[in-house]
């Protein structure tokens, strides 16, 4: 090499060495399969590392570490420590039941936050984090993992509906249909202590919130995005086929109304043979159809079907998003819309345990 090439490379290796020196610092609390993910797609980032792992267990910390590829993060079994480190922004991957006291903490810390849905498993919960949400200060970047609201593919359709090429939304069809269990699984009483009770979180609607509000949230989200409105009512059917384990539901169907007398139709199954899966929103218009779907979306208003397959997971836009504004000084707070998407899934949820119709207002006054 020349004196005149090294003269060249070296300025470039100073940026490099600032740019990572500079990354934001991010603490993952919770570092189950999801929060390893969500923390690897993170760690993957030039702009953000993760610095800090937070979880119940050190061969948990040490697993999610090693598959983050974080060898240095400092570790702690203490979330409330995480917050009162030099971290930057946390991602927030812990069971359900826990979101709202996590949420509350993270906000008044004054870190960013990306918290993965749903916001609470009650109306109490998403109540809480509407308060919270809404006593951030500004400078604060709330994100809930709701990637549909980021996702590439999502956001060209959204931009397509908002064009008129279709016309107006009619009527609304999602599903959520998916192998989840056979119904042999070994049967478990419930747990009876807190060890017990993190082990089976995802098993207890008390810990896990009902399978409408934990998994389906997400098309809940994306229509009610699309919709612009929260639904006004709903009424709904569900049950257990083969589910033998805790006490959620294995199946369900929810007609929910919004506003200017739009109706939107969900299913959901866990019960699917292993080989079937099928996770979209159809949305009938005056003029043609859309269709959604983390992999792809598909459009005809009358000269054929086009479809776009999305260039990654989802996720990865979400996250880059929320980084992005965090290192550009540009804060959004989704709490609220979070909270209220996430109330849409349990009002689906009331209407099932009632087995009558029940209003967004009701659902507001029981807690």
């Amino acid at each position: 090499m020349t004196r005149r090439q090294a003269a060249t490379l070296l300025p470039l290796q100073i940026v490099t060495g600032s740019a990572q020196n500079s990354a934001l610092k991010v603490g993952l609390i919770g570092a189950g399969s999801r929060g390893t993910y969500t923390g690897t797609m993170v760690n993957r980032n030039p702009k953000a590392k993760i610095t800090m792992v937070c979880d119940v267990t050190d061969a948990q910390m040490a697993a999610s570490k090693a598959k983050i590829g974080a060898p240095e993060a400092k570790t702690t079994k203490d979330f409330r420590e995480v917050l009162a480190s030099d971290v930057d922004a946390v991602v927030i991957a812990t069971p359900v039941y826990l979101h709202p006291e996590h949420f509350e903490a993270a906000v008044k810390s004054g870190k960013h936050i990306y918290m993965e849905k749903p916001a609470g498993l009650d109306v109490a919960g998403c109540k809480r984090v509407m308060r919270a949400a809404d006593s951030a200060d500004r400078k604060q970047n709330i994100t809930f993992g709701f990637q549909q609201r980021y996702g590439g593919v999502y956001v060209k359709a959204k931009q397509y509906l908002e064009s008129g090429a279709a016309g107006k939304i009619r009527e609304i069809h999602g599903e959520f249909l998916k192998f989840a269990l056979q119904g042999n699984e070994p049967v478990m009483p419930p747990p009876r202590n807190e060890k017990e009770k993190l082990e089976q979180w995802k098993l207890w609607r008390s810990t896990f919130g009902e399978v409408i509000v934990e998994t389906y949230v997400h098309n809940l989200d994306a229509i009610n995005w699309f919709v612009g409105a929260h639904p006004l009512k709903a009424i709904g059917s569900g049950g257990r086929t083969v589910e033998k384990r805790g006490d959620l539901l294995d199946h369900l169907s929810v007609t929910y109304d919004y506003p200017d007398g739009v109706q939107m139709s969900f299913l959901g199954s866990q019960m699917t043979p292993r080989w079937f899966r099928s996770n979209r929103e159809r949305y009938i218009c005056d003029n043609g159809f859309i269709e959604t779907a983390r992999e792809y979306w598909s459009y005809n208003a009358g000269k054929g079907v086009t479809t776009e397959k999305s260039e990654h997971d989802i996720s990865i836009d979400s996250l880059n998003a929320f980084v992005q504004r965090v290192v550009d000084g540009k804060p959004e707070n989704v709490g609220v819309r979070a909270a209220e998407s996430t109330l849409t899934a349990i009002l689906g949820q009331m209407v099932i345990d009632q087995r009558r119709e029940v209003t967004w207002e009701e659902m507001m006054r029981s807690a």
